[in-house]
């Protein structure tokens, strides 16, 4: 497996890819909350300054990314303060490449770049719905944050906080 940053001209095709990769959870949850979170990872937040967005990739072929936003950057577009850590977002991988590590190795590649960084933790924030996602932080120490939950679609569906002491 290669991690890589990624080109600008693959923006388009790992969009696409993270909504393939969230709409299994597209009949689990309100229409209403769906489209805000297709909003929100097809949106161009990725391209911010100081965002750096990572993929891997299986011979030769995209099969998952990761954004990596700066401390103290919007992250949430407005939704939560500004933390003073690096929040790691938009993490996904293509249904046919999982559980071949993708995920692991695209965390483990934001962790690394958090700490060579000097940053004393990194954040993430999940939905509460995403109960794969939040086992496999849990399995790397990340540790719940309630304080910084919040509810993007006021309709009782919560994106959780959770931060990594690095």
């Amino acid at each position: 497996m290669i991690i890589r940053d990624l080109l600008k001209d693959e923006r388009p095709f790992i969009r696409e890819q993270r909504v393939q990769a969230y709409l299994e959870h597209a009949n689990s949850i309100p229409t209403d909350h769906w489209n805000a979170l297709r909003q929100a990872i097809s949106s161009e937040a990725d391209i911010l300054e100081g965002v750096e967005n990572i993929v891997a990739e299986l011979e030769g072929k995209i099969v998952g990314s990761i954004s990596l936003f700066p401390a103290k950057s919007d992250a949430y577009e407005g939704a939560i303060e500004e933390l003073n850590y690096p929040e790691i977002r938009m993490l996904a991988v293509a249904p046919e490449a999982r559980g071949k590590g993708v995920a692991t190795a695209l965390i483990t590649e934001c962790i690394q770049r958090a700490k060579i960084n000097g940053h004393p933790f990194i954040g993430l924030h999940t939905g509460a719905f995403m109960v794969q996602a939040m086992r496999l932080y849990e399995r790397f120490g990340f540790e719940r944050l309630p304080q910084y939950d919040f509810e993007p679609a006021d309709d009782g569906i919560i994106v959780k906080a959770y931060r990594l002491t690095l």
